[in-house]
This record gives structure tokens, sequence and C-alpha cells, in this order.
């Protein structure tokens, strides 16, 4: 009974995950109210998503601005706590974490939902773009906190300061909506995040998750697990009848029959509902049979 209202109201258990992981990384609801950062013990754990360090309601710390941290110190170490957590979660789940847990991926999947035409990117603006987000991750994440420091060699955050929108959605606007010094303070550097944000809002709207597809380093990290780890998508050359129903299907416009392990694949599990013949699965260490000699799949 349960599972039909369910189904009548079109909540997927996929959306419910959703949710809950956004409630269960963002609970000190009295943060929201009050206008304060939850202070807690469990602030010094990470998360597995980018969700900020800043958010009135975050119970722990997103693991990039934790690495950008502990790389931005003037005595320039390195977190082997945040690396192997990072390693830990891509191993186990790779970008499943994207798909399923993600605050700011909710948030573009409902965005996507508002009824208005959905252009068409190229697919090699496309393919170009997608690098984007590693870029992002090398320069912004990893080698500006280290290298532009001020007078007392102390980096910054530089992607949380001047880009992150998920930090400005989830922290920004909740503190400076309780906090009018805040208010009066915000200056030209939170204009420009705001503006970001705006542009992510707006093209998720058209664009299915432009924000984990070209910009998210967290993301970037999460994908090069994707092929390696535990849980995995699989597609049984045997079964598939090259229909293309999977493909079409993909938000992601991942080329499913050519590359199910792709690093740009979040595990959204789409492919493998509207597959005729249940030739995809997903799941913990599932066989993964080598679908380029089967030549009933055709493009």
């Amino acid at each position: 009974m349960r599972k039909d209202k369910t189904k009548k109201a079109g909540i997927s258990p996929r959306r419910f995950v959703q949710l809950a992981c956004a409630a269960l990384f963002n609970g000190y609801t009295a943060g929201f109210v009050r206008g304060r950062i939850f202070g807690g013990k469990s602030k010094l754990l990470c998360v597995p998503v980018l969700n900020c360090y800043s958010c009135p309601g975050a119970l722990g710390s997103c693991p990039i601005g934790s690495l950008q941290a502990v790389l931005s110190d003037r005595n320039h170490s390195f977190s082997f706590y945040v690396l192997g957590f990072l390693m830990l979660f891509g191993t186990l789940f790779g970008r499943l974490i994207c798909g399923l847990m993600c605050p700011f991926g909710l948030i573009q999947d409902l965005l996507y939902k508002i009824p208005l035409p959905k252009p068409e990117i190229p697919k090699r603006l496309d393919r170009v773009m997608r690098y984007l987000k590693y870029l992002v991750l090398i320069s912004l994440v990893i080698i500006l906190p280290q290298v532009l420091t001020n007078d007392y060699g102390t980096g910054a955050p530089y992607f949380c300061k001047w880009i992150c929108p998920a930090g400005t959605l989830e922290g920004g606007l909740p503190l400076l909506a309780a906090n009018q010094p805040l208010r009066q303070a915000a200056g030209q550097l939170f204009v420009q995040k705001v503006l970001i944000l705006a542009a992510c809002v707006v093209s998720a709207v058209f664009i299915y998750r432009p924000f984990c597809r070209y910009i998210c380093p967290l993301g970037a990290v999460y994908s090069l697990f994707n092929r390696f780890s535990l849980y995995q998508m699989s597609l049984d050359g045997s079964k598939c009848i090259g229909c293309g129903r999977c493909e079409k299907v993909c938000k992601m416009k991942v080329d499913i029959r050519e590359n199910v392990s792709s690093g740009e694949c979040i595990r959204c599990g789409e492919c493998r509902n509207v597959c005729p013949t249940g030739a995809i699965k997903s799941g913990f260490v599932v066989s993964r049979p080598d679908i380029s000699k089967d030549k009933r799949i055709t493009k």
C-alpha cells in the first residue's frame, strides 16, 4: 500500500534517500533560526558530499573545504585524513555519492524538472567542458591555496571563497538573512558569488546538473574511482539488443553501451530501469561483461 502511494505521488526511493541525506547532513535546525554555525564535535568529521561548513545547519565538514584549509596552512601540510576519507568513499561508491547523497545535486535535479525546453549541448563542446572540473580541482583546490599566500605564508580556500555556489546557497544566504551586521559587511566578492549561484540555478533549469558536470571538484575526485569502485553499473552484452533506450534516458549523456563505467555516470539507475531485457544491473561488485565482443550492440 505504501509503495503504491509513493509511486502515485511520483516520489522515487532515490528521491527519498536524497532528501534524507540533505536533512541528515544539515540537521541542526536551530542554526537556521539563530543564524549561527553549529560548533559541535561532529564538525571535526567530514561528510562525503559538497556541503558547506558555514551552512547554519551543517553537522559536519565539507571534504573539499577541509582539504583546502589544510593545504592553505603556512606549513603546507597535507591531510591524510581527508585524502583517506575521499579514497574510502570513492572506492566504495564512486559517483553514486553524487547521484544519491549530494544536497546540491538534489537541488539541481528539482530545478531540471521545471517544464521548459531543454537545449542540447553539442557533444564535442560538452566533452571539452567536462574537463573543467578537473582544472578546478587542480588549480583552485590544490595549487592556489599553497601558492597564493599572504605575508604570513597562509593561503585561502579559493574554491570556497571565489566560486562554490553550494556554499553561497547553503551558508552565505541563510547567514546573511539572519544577521544584519553580515549583510552590511557583504561586499563585491559576495555579489560575485551570488551571480555565480544565479548562473548555476538558471542553467540547471535547462541543463541537467551543470555544476556536477562541469565545475564540481568533488565530482572530479569521485569520477576517478568510478571504474574501480565496489559499487558498479554492469551491462551484459549477451542480453543487450542495442535499442538505445538507456542512452536516450541518461541525463548525464553517458555512452552507456560504449562505457557503462564512465566517470560521468552518477549511478542514478534510470538506464537500468528502462532496459527492456534487464541487461543493465547495478550493485556492489557486480560482474562486468566485455560488451565489445558482442556484435549485436550497435550505436
